[in-house]
């Protein structure tokens, strides 16, 4: 499957990759999509695939042979193995009737590929209202303009906790959130250092794991973090100091940016936007 570029170029409004997730402008888009076609149903990584670091085969593919794509539109569906199984179309295309159309095909596509769950993924860009948005703000952080502000309260990584600051007790409290799977991660020595903050002691908020990996054109990322504080506990400052920490920590490492999405209107979103992140557009998902 080839695609045509000055087809898509057009109806993509956000850079985003079925499979891979939010990219920069300037990356190399047209290749990175024909990239997850051809690996389609190997089971296979891509190199520059974030979602490598938890396992050991690839579990969301491309559906090829389901592909549409002419000068309107192009629908990519995914197949998301994990659990019952999701069907994802893709939609970039501007038409009236597009994300119909999408979301005909993904209910089609579902049952013929025993999936419990059929789902359109369509985008809006960086100048749309919030209000138009039902998912995620894709946010990007430049990492190569300094360390950034100091946390301003003390941050330790996991290593130098005391034994008895809990955090087997945060990460089970915030089970919601990842960090009961992380903490699972981290006794396993498998992941990064993780940066916590105290109160009275016991550990209130925590982010991580730090890693970078290289991306398509060879510069370090800042990969994607569990992020999260105890409700009891939000409001003192605390989840702009880990964060704030974090990126201190990927431009200490080399890290060139991070690339995350927030919830659009929730908790982190609102922490970014107030840190100066540049907004790349929204990605929006429903069932259907």
């Amino acid at each position: 499957m080839r695609f045509h570029w000055g087809w898509i170029e057009p109806v993509m409004p956000v850079p985003y990759v079925p499979t891979l997730g939010p990219a920069r402008w300037g990356d190399p888009l047209h290749e990175l999509l024909e990239a997850v076609v051809d690996s389609a149903g190997t089971g296979r990584f891509l190199p520059h695939d974030k979602d490598r670091r938890w396992a050991e085969t690839k579990t969301e593919r491309v559906l090829v042979d389901a592909i549409e794509h002419d000068q309107a539109q192009t629908f990519v569906p995914t197949l998301a193995e994990r659990g019952r199984g999701v069907v994802k179309v893709h939609v970039y295309g501007a038409a009236p009737d597009s994300l119909s159309a999408g979301a005909d095909l993904a209910r089609k596509l579902a049952p013929a590929h025993g999936a419990a769950k059929a789902r359109i993924v369509w985008f809006l860009g960086a100048d749309q209202p919030d209000a138009s948005a039902q998912g995620t703000r894709v946010q990007l952080k430049d990492l190569t303009a300094g360390p950034g502000d100091a946390p301003g309260v003390p941050i330790q990584e996991y290593k130098e906790l005391p034994e008895d600051a809990g955090f087997q007790a945060f990460a089970t409290a915030m089970a919601e959130d990842g960090f009961a799977f992380l903490y699972g991660q981290m006794q396993a020595g498998t992941v990064g250092p993780v940066l916590a903050v105290l109160h009275d002691g016991l550990v209130a908020g925590a982010i991580g794991p730090m890693e970078t990996m290289n991306d398509a054109q060879g510069y370090a990322r800042l990969l994607p973090q569990y992020f999260g504080v105890l409700p009891q506990h939000r409001g003192r400052g605390y989840g702009r100091a880990l964060w704030r920490a974090a990126m201190r920590w990927g431009h200490q490492h080399g890290a060139a940016y991070q690339l995350l999405q927030t919830e659009v209107g929730g908790a982190s979103d609102r922490l970014c936007r107030a840190e100066g992140l540049t907004s790349l557009g929204f990605v929006n998902q429903a069932d259907v």
